[in-house]
């Protein structure tokens, strides 16, 4: 995270579980019946100018959303997200049987003794036996270890967040010890990595804190501690698009329909691919890119995805989702191998009560996180609260995950959410960030709803932000969406100087509420490149005050100004989910 620049708060609103979900698609795979339909392919055109402005009390369709029907993958200001979220934004999680009561492997509800070797031998004997529900009884459970969720299929069950409490009370350096940064400096990793809930594959967990406790900081994502461990499956044989289903492949041999692999785009000399994730504006020709030497570390891009079908005869190979950028020959597009990610596991019906300590200063948190979500795919967290957190819910490198009415709540935290190291495709819907109980100690920050580090396609729906902001932490993220929230815009931002740009590409703010006015990281018209700013509240600039990364114009859309009550549709991201 390195060097914040300050930021905002966010308020916002309404629950409500969205209704059902089927996937769009010119040239859409037809997956399950519950998955995927195909529909007319999209029509040329697009966006350009700015829209026209809502009148308070008139819900009115968007020019916007009305452009965006007619080219869904290929619209300049928004990204297609209709397929976020677990097995591509399914509204229900499977409710496995119940294969273990932690209660039999000796947790005691009563707070008297450490219930964690219980819980993690519990979860351990559900994983190899193929998954099931581990049951945790209502009560409190003290817990003196990271509990760890290294399985496929394995969902640990309290009996809701009100009912079933696991009670924390050592952080993660006493835990796994001191972690530093793989970039310098004095700063704690973990204060913005790791949870004392820890969904991730073991064998990754495992080189993780083998690394960390050798002192050699590791890259976090889908490709190992040194981005090596991969072998290339096949090449393209020639370019794509972004938004293409389909591409043609050297050699398809090796795909078979249901793989889960990656997507890898190498930058070149002229670090046009960062330029493309910029949306290739006028201004990214001058930009200085070569000195951000973090940001230049997050290439190549990479870009977990499943293949739903195979034609060998022609080559070619369809995705269960369209391509997020063009896949041009510079940058030698290919699919690899990736790390055995963990998939169809869960955590539900908890609250995660960390033991109350003060805040600690900028970029020293100790670790007592909530829950991580670390190289897991088709994952999710329900009705959990995380209570006296340094960091909240973290997704680092974590693919089509789903977090549904979450809550940040007690002293305050660093990032309450957080989505990085090339995280794609996740959704956080339902969620709040509760005001603090106590003052910020004086040297600590406040972000809120942060992406960073080239994550992308990543929805934040339906929240109530009582404090906070929306933390785009540099990194160049890119097309992000945030719909139906309301927010007291107080937090703010961070990112090194280093990490490059704020935003890239497609970042679209729908059907926003600030209630305290604030501009910053909300109203972003005049920052972000291709953005669309759609239904916010009335704001004007005061406290961080951010200026263009990219000069010249940035072809960024706003409309329904100051009305966000007149917007229509309401939820950017339901309304492409229910395209049909």
């Amino acid at each position: 995270m390195g060097t914040e620049i300050g930021r905002r708060q966010l308020l916002g609103g309404a629950m409500g579980l969205a209704a059902g979900a089927t996937l769009l698609g010119a040239g859409a795979p037809l997956l399950t019946a519950t998955d995927a339909a195909a529909v007319a392919p999209p029509t040329p055109g697009g966006a350009r100018t700015s829209g026209g402005t809502g009148t308070s009390g008139e819900a009115r369709t968007s020019a916007l959303w009305r452009e965006f029907r007619a080219r869904p993958y290929t619209h300049p200001q928004i990204p297609y997200v209709g397929r976020a979220g677990y097995l591509g934004g399914r509204t229900s999680f499977p409710r496995l049987p119940v294969v273990a009561d932690v209660r039999a492997f000796g947790a005691r509800p009563d707070g008297s003794a450490d219930a964690a070797p219980a819980i993690n031998r519990a979860i351990v004997a559900a994983g190899r036996r193929g998954g099931g529900t581990v049951l945790v009884p209502p009560g409190t459970y003290r817990v003196d270890d990271v509990i760890r969720l290294g399985y496929d299929n394995v969902v640990l069950r309290g009996a809701g967040s009100g009912r079933t409490t696991l009670h924390a009370t050592r952080n993660l350096t006493e835990l796994i010890g001191p972690y530093g940064s793989r970039y310098g400096g004095n700063k704690s990793s973990w204060s913005w990595a790791g949870g004392l809930i820890w969904i991730c594959p073991d064998a990754r967990w495992r080189s993780l804190t083998d690394a960390i406790r050798a002192q050699a900081w590791p890259f976090e994502g889908w490709t190992g501690n040194r981005r090596d461990e991969w072998h290339t499956l096949t090449d393209f044989a020639a370019p794509a698009r972004r938004g293409d289903w389909t591409v043609t492949v050297e050699d398809p041999s090796a795909l078979r329909r249901g793989d889960r692999v990656l997507l890898q785009l190498t930058d070149d000399d002229a670090h046009s691919l960062l330029a493309h994730m910029a949306g290739d504006v006028e201004g990214a020709a001058d930009y200085v890119w070569a000195d951000k030497t973090k940001l230049t570390s997050y290439v190549p891009y990479e870009w977990p995805c499943r293949v739903v079908a195979v034609d060998r005869r022609r080559r070619r190979v369809t995705l269960d989702r369209p391509l997020p950028l063009d896949a041009r020959s510079a940058w030698k597009p290919r699919f690899t191998t990736l790390v055995r990610p963990v998939t169809g596991s869960g955590v539900e019906g908890i609250t995660l009560d960390v033991v109350e300590t003060p805040q600690s200063q900028h970029l020293l948190d100790k670790g007592y996180n909530g829950v991580a979500l670390q190289c897991a795919w088709d994952c999710w967290v329900d009705d959990v609260t995380v209570n006296n957190v340094d960091n909240g819910f973290l997704l680092v490198a974590a693919k089509a995950c789903t977090l549904r009415r979450t809550r940040v709540t007690g002293r305050g935290s660093h990032h309450p959410y957080c989505c990085r190291e090339g995280s794609h495709d996740n959704l956080v819907e339902d969620f709040v960030l509760a005001q603090r109980t106590v003052p910020a100690p004086a040297g600590t920050q406040l972000h809120g709803i942060n992406v960073e580090g080239l994550s992308s396609y990543n929805v934040w729906s339906r929240g109530r932000m009582e404090m906070g902001t929306f933390d785009t932490h540099r990194g160049m993220p890119f097309a992000n969406v945030r719909t139906e929230i309301t927010v007291d815009n107080t937090g703010s931002h961070g990112g090194d100087a280093s990490a490059g740009p704020l935003y890239g590409a497609r970042f679209a703010h729908w059907n926003v509420t600030v209630t305290n006015q604030r501009a910053g990281c909300v109203r972003i018209d005049d920052i972000a490149p291709y953005s669309a700013t759609v239904g916010i509240s009335e704001v004007r600039q005061f406290g961080q005050i951010d200026v263009p990364d990219f000069t010249g114009p940035l072809h960024s859309r706003i409309e329904s100004y100051g009305h966000p009550e007149a917007v229509h549709p309401r939820n950017l991201y339901e309304a492409q989910r229910a395209l049909h």
